[in-house]
């Protein structure tokens, strides 16, 4: 078992690292001036979902091949970057139904479609995977033993860390939006401006190198 020490030791590095706007972060940020509080929140659970996945893939193997697989890296990075930014064009293509939907709350999408969103993204950040892949091990005892069960449960602080941070800015950026929303034309500026922060976002993903730092 991982001394605790370690697992604390880890989670203050995780606090600065994620706390700071990077591309997950502001994809969140994206989404809840595009979606509101609630589509924001929906869709930290899909991304932090996705980062769960890619935590036990690290912990059991599969995060050392893509660390040293060009190819697969390069596959998975724009994949991700491509997700991110065909959302980001549909927030300014559909920016007028957000504004509508603030006056009929009917005509809002299905939660779980949301989740999902969050989830293609988040399982194919890049960033995480490198920051996982490579910083994970550096914290394992490795006289303890049972090296994947501890890398697992580095991973699941990551997870929790992000969740917390992540939510934070969602809740932040959405009641930024409520504000907004007691005029329905700012809405669509709100959903068009967000979905050119998620284009940006997506950009930037195509320039993380594969031995660059989360």
């Amino acid at each position: 078992m991982i001394p605790v020490a370690n697992l604390l030791a880890f989670g203050l590095a995780c606090i600065p690292l994620i706390m700071i706007p990077g591309p997950s972060v502001l994809f969140t940020i994206g989404r809840s001036l595009a979606l509101g509080r609630v589509g924001g929140f929906l869709s930290v659970i899909g991304n932090v979902s996705g980062a769960f996945v890619i935590a036990t893939a690290v912990a059991f193997g599969l995060g050392a091949v893509l660390e040293q697989s060009v190819v697969v890296f390069t596959i998975v990075k724009f994949a991700g970057a491509a997700y991110v930014i065909f959302l980001g064009v549909q927030a300014i293509r559909h920016r007028r139904q957000k504004a509508d939907a603030i006056v009929a709350p009917s005509a809002r999408r299905g939660g779980w479609r949301t989740v999902w969103e969050g989830f293609g993204v988040g399982v194919t950040n890049a960033k995480s995977i490198v920051f996982m892949a490579a910083v994970l091990p550096l914290f394992v005892d490795h006289g303890a033993g049972n090296i994947p069960l501890q890398l697992f449960l580095l991973g699941m602080v990551f997870v929790v860390v992000a969740l917390v941070s992540d939510s934070a800015w969602a809740l932040a950026a959405g009641a930024a939006r409520d504000w907004f929303a007691k005029n329905p034309k700012r809405i669509s500026t709100l959903s068009a401006t967000g979905g050119v922060l998620m284009i940006g976002v997506g950009a930037a993903v195509l320039f993380v190198g594969h031995d660059a730092p989360a």
